[in-house]
């Protein structure tokens, strides 16, 4: 088989393709995070309760996570770019009706109906990239995506707190429908159709059920879509509720709260970047091996600084562990999900990506049952992640089994 055309351009148009793929990667977690901040706001201009407000959040993430699972086969079978831009049309249309929204029951449908639009930035990114590229040059471009999807969590609360110190509630909302417009506009001008006619998958419900089902079975590919799940789920247990513990509970201002965020974003940073090039040279299981070891780590670290009671301090490295270890995850999981799977890789993408979804979206409020008193509900639940992605490692992925994937 020749190989991907991907690997063949030249240094500035695989630059232009990073950047337009990032924006797309990058839509769906700011889609869902940019507005964190404007929740006092919200409430009062429209005179509702806390639970209302999360209600809204939770329709975005189902949104984001139901859309995933159904763009992937339909960029699959119907090609990258309509499925895409369809889908981004959609995410700019609810933005403008979510700045308009009347009333909290048509802000909500109208979140749900954003989330199903920005999915389709967050399947077709990583399936594009399948398409375009192979070998080194796959792990490459899946690095710099990862980087992406690890950082947009973390920075889209800090720049929307910054947003809502100049602008209404729904100036955020105009600014994520701006967003989803130039995202339109790089499509058109910066990408080609990557999926020719020839490759597509046949319609009706089989092929799509038939195509989930090998994703599913492949002796890769599910054990890295659980790896990245419950790493997800434990990032997701320090984002969920880090601003609470470290400004409520150890009294720190919210310039010492984003200080210690950049310093943990920085681990997600060099995780990602270490960890596309550890690949290369250990393959991608083996840093799998030492990530979920990072992630358990954290979490025992966590809860032993809870224990002697010792302040935030020795809390901050104990965090970067964590988001170090997520970055040297993020990658590998990926390369490993799509090697079997040129032909599928916006289905596996998509299952990848709602299987991450569902699992952050649960640990927030399960960790929201514990009063965040101390460290122990954000401990124990990055130990439980990282415990539970390491078993599936070495259980169901068995890192000695895997072959040479650069061979």
């Amino acid at each position: 088989m020749a190989p991907p055309s991907g690997n063949l351009y030249s240094r500035r148009r695989r630059i232009a393709i990073i950047v337009t793929l990032g924006m797309l990667t990058a839509l769906g977690p700011f889609t869902i995070d940019l507005y964190l901040p404007a929740f006092p706001a919200l409430k009062a201009d429209l005179g509702i309760s806390d639970a209302q407000v999360q209600l809204t959040l939770s329709a975005t993430t189902i949104g984001f996570a139901t859309g995933q699972l159904l763009v992937g086969p339909l960029s699959d079978r119907f090609g990258r770019r309509i499925p895409l831009i369809l889908c981004t049309t959609l995410h700019v249309a609810a933005s403008v009706l979510v700045a308009i929204s009347p009333t909290v029951e048509f802000l909500t449908a109208m979140r749900m109906l954003q989330g199903v639009g920005a999915a389709g930035g967050a399947v077709v990114a990583m399936a594009m990239a399948r398409d375009l590229f192979g070998g080194r040059h796959l792990v490459v471009m899946l690095s710099r995506l990862a980087l992406i999807s690890g950082l947009a969590p973390i920075i889209a609360p800090i720049i929307g707190s910054w947003m809502v110190t100049f602008m209404p509630w729904r100036g955020v909302f105009w600014a994520l429908a701006a967003y989803g417009a130039v995202v339109i506009l790089l499509v058109f001008v910066m990408t080609v159709e990557t999926r020719p006619p020839s490759e597509r998958t046949g319609g009706g419900i089989r092929p799509v059920l038939r195509a989930y089902r090998t994703v599913v079975r492949d002796r890769l590919s599910l054990p890295a879509i659980l790896i990245a799940a419950f790493g997800f789920g434990a990032l997701f247990s320090y984002v969920s509720s880090s601003s609470v513990l470290l400004q409520e509970v150890y009294g720190l201002s919210p310039t010492g709260f984003g200080t210690v965020f950049a310093i943990c974003s920085f681990g997600v940073f060099l995780g990602v970047q270490l960890g596309s090039r550890l690949a290369q040279r250990w393959g991608p299981q083996w840093v799998l091996a030492l990530s979920t070891s990072l992630m358990i780590t954290s979490g025992l670290s966590v809860l032993t600084v809870s224990a002697l009671d010792v302040g935030y301090v020795p809390l901050v490295p104990a965090l970067w562990l964590l988001t170090f270890g997520f970055g040297l995850t993020m990658p590998n999981a990926q390369i490993l999900l799509l090697h079997n799977h040129r032909e599928r890789s916006g289905t596996a993408a998509s299952l990848f990506g709602a299987t991450m979804q569902v699992t952050g979206s649960s640990v927030g409020p399960l960790i929201g049952l514990f009063p965040v008193t101390s460290p122990v509900p954000m401990g124990t639940s990055i130990l439980i992640c990282g415990t539970c992605a390491s078993i599936v490692l070495w259980f169901l992925m068995r890192p000695r089994s895997v072959p040479n994937i650069f061979a």
